[in-house]
């Protein structure tokens, strides 16, 4: 933790970042967890709150290209400040879904909201390498990885005991109100001049960028090594517990909060633990971690209280998986190409996370049982680390 603290003792610019990063992430969650309870209170289908869950993805999937040249020709301050001013707006209006007639609505804003919020996350990540050296650039990320987690956790946990109390609708002014503060802090970002291609067509940046990847294929498959993090959406996967497994034990808003910060939990703790022992030769052991820890949830989740010690074990491996590969992206790629890279990363990213989404709710309703779901997610990752044996032995990594 030491080595964290004094690096945002020092990099004020990394400080607001952080800071906002927290407030937007905490209150993202705090209406994520009240989006699906409004779900389920309104009785929607299986459909519903499985297309939920992937609309969280499917912009970032369709936007990737043009989102990539955007970040590369504006300047990341003006631009942050945008897409939180939209973001502002988008949270607002999920005040007025009261009825399951408004469901187009709800996807509409929830579609804007991910969009215009990836935007936000793709400039924040290609300005992080300005910001940083590569020395301290993983640590930035590892920063990022466990703020995401802290947030999620106290996001999900807390907006379960929120809604169960004040309600659905307070929730999501909550949110309003902390992605007005988040507006005000990055307003005081000091960000260095970045040099855009302001003069370049579109498209041509969107075909510069894809060549470049083309011509490096260590990029794409770092991109795919990434991606496999993206298994680890399964927001619906616990929707779905929460309504048809454990429905019996307490309200739907408490264990969808519950079960959420349990595994966070494991997120921040992770990268704490593993960071010092993670490098290219060990990464395989990531991809490992992940299979045996989603497996043991497969196996406990029969009961609600041992599937809570199942679910530490599914995150231990997650961040510092996410973290260690944005990196090595990271410093695998030229600075001209940040924002168009990391789109396209996203927009892998994000296709896996989707399909993962709709393969959930597609496997359930044909009568697979959730904890057999839950492990062949786990199989997953045995691919992965014989993806990465294969690419450590033929590829020299940054």
């Amino acid at each position: 933790m030491k080595k964290y603290y004094i690096l945002l003792r020092y990099k004020p610019n990394l400080r607001i970042l952080s800071s906002v990063q927290f407030i937007c992430y905490f209150g993202m969650w705090f209406s994520h967890t009240g989006i699906f309870a409004l779900l389920i209170e309104l009785d929607a289908p299986v459909w519903a709150i499985t297309l939920a869950a992937a609309m969280a993805f499917i912009p970032n999937v369709l936007l990737a290209p043009i989102n990539g040249v955007i970040v590369d020709k504006f300047s990341p301050k003006k631009l942050m400040m945008f897409m939180l001013f939209i973001e502002i707006i988008t949270v607002f209006m999920l005040i007025f879904i009261d009825d399951i007639s408004l469901l187009w609505l709800l996807f509409i804003i929830i579609f804007v909201r991910m969009g215009v919020g990836v935007v936000y996350f793709q400039t924040e990540m290609s300005l992080l390498p300005n910001l940083m050296t590569k020395k301290n650039l993983k640590l930035a990320n590892e920063i990022h990885s466990i703020i995401w987690a802290v947030s999620y956790t106290a996001g999900m946990g807390l907006a379960g005991i929120f809604i169960h109390y004040f309600g659905i609708k307070a929730s999501f002014l909550f949110d309003f109100g902390l992605y007005i503060v988040g507006l005000g802090l990055i307003s005081r970002l000091k960000a260095p001049v970045v040099i855009k291609t302001t003069s370049q067509n579109i498209f041509n940046m969107m075909k510069d960028g894809l060549g470049y990847i083309r011509a490096n294929p260590v990029l794409m498959h770092i991109i795919f090594l990434h991606s496999f993090v993206g298994v680890t959406a399964y927001d619906n996967l616990v929707a779905l517990m929460a309504k048809y497994q454990y429905k019996e034990i307490m309200s739907i808003s408490l264990i969808i909060g519950f079960m959420n910060m349990t595994r966070a939990i494991s997120l921040v703790v992770g990268p704490m633990i593993l960071s010092k022992f993670i490098d290219n030769k060990t990464l395989i052991w990531l991809f490992i971690g992940e299979f045996l820890g989603i497996g043991l949830w497969a196996v406990l989740q029969f009961d609600y209280y041992l599937g809570l010690i199942g679910l530490v074990a599914a995150g231990f491996c997650t961040s510092t998986l996410w973290s260690y590969t944005f990196t090595m992206l990271q410093n695998s790629c030229d600075k001209r190409f940040y924002g168009r890279v990391i789109a396209y990363k996203d927009m892998v990213y994000y296709l896996a996370s989707a399909t993962i989404s709709f393969m959930i709710g597609i496997l359930y309703e044909s009568g697979i049982s959730l904890a057999m779901i839950t492990f062949l997610m786990a199989v997953i990752f045995l691919f992965g680390a014989l993806y990465y044996f294969i690419l450590y032995r033929r590829y020299t990594f940054s």
